[in-house]
């Protein structure tokens, strides 16, 4: 579900394509799965179904890091989680601040998938004198009036914003400006950062607003296909031809 703006240019090194880049962590979560199973080779079309894309994409996909397979035989599951594993960083360890340690916030901490994918919990930040100390996950927490200190001392490049809306804008900057170039943001709103800072938003709200679209349309056409009145009810609040907006009377059918 992660989203966002990238705010590097729109290749990385070796000239793969950001769209890529993005399957890169299909791909491999596919091949994880295979590999503790013991598959010792999968074909592109096999891969492909299990990453939900198409295979002539995987195999373009592949192609950027050079690797295109035996014919007949397939990839090799080790040999390709070793080569995703590399170009996305992860065959290092990478120190992660997760700031903002209310509900979300200790749930991604106490989340067992970062260090098997290469990301180690440096520490996590709260701006509640209350919560210094207290242990989450097994890591006390620290008073953001720390979060320079922790970040130098660690050498983390890696944050995770997760404080209300308000906070976010002024926690992404003190992360930056103390040597933090990559931001995870769950905070509902969006971020104004410089260039070469890569932010990714995670916005669950959004998500699902998506898919009540799309449940929305399935409904509209089901009941079209049947026939009956598809007419759609008035706005929430009354009429919608006597609500007000911030600019003014809001019309029963908004322009596209």
């Amino acid at each position: 579900m992660a989203t966002g703006r990238n705010h590097r240019p729109a290749t990385r090194s070796r000239g793969i394509p950001e769209a890529t880049v993005a399957r890169l962590p299909l791909y491999l979560r596919a091949l994880t799965a295979l590999s503790e199973r013991s598959v010792p080779t999968v074909s592109s079309e096999e891969l492909a179904a299990a990453a939900g894309v198409n295979s002539a994409k995987l195999r373009k996909d592949f192609s950027y890091l050079g690797s295109y397979g035996t014919r007949g035989v397939g990839y090799d599951v080790e040999y390709l989680v070793y080569q995703i594993s590399r170009e996305l960083g992860l065959t290092q360890d990478w120190p992660v601040v997760i700031v903002g340690i209310g509900n979300l916030g200790a749930a991604l901490a106490n989340y067992g998938g970062f260090a098997s994918r290469g990301f180690r919990v440096a520490a996590l930040i709260d701006a509640d004198p209350a919560m210094a100390g207290k242990p989450v996950a097994g890591i006390p927490v620290q008073h953001t009036d720390e979060l320079e200190k922790i970040i130098k001392d660690n050498g983390v490049s890696i944050g995770v914003i997760a404080t209300p809306a308000g906070a976010a804008q002024q926690v992404s900057e003190r992360l930056i400006a103390a040597g933090v170039t990559s931001i995870l943001n769950f905070a509902p709103t969006v971020l104004s950062v410089p260039e070469g800072v890569d932010v990714r938003k995670v916005d669950l709200s959004i998500e699902l607003q998506i898919l009540a679209f799309h449940e929305q349309r399935k409904a509209g056409e089901e009941t079209a296909a049947s026939g009956a009145d598809v007419t759609p009810p008035p706005l929430r609040g009354g009429p919608a031809a006597n609500r007000k907006g911030p600019d003014g009377d809001v019309p029963a059918v908004m322009p596209a």
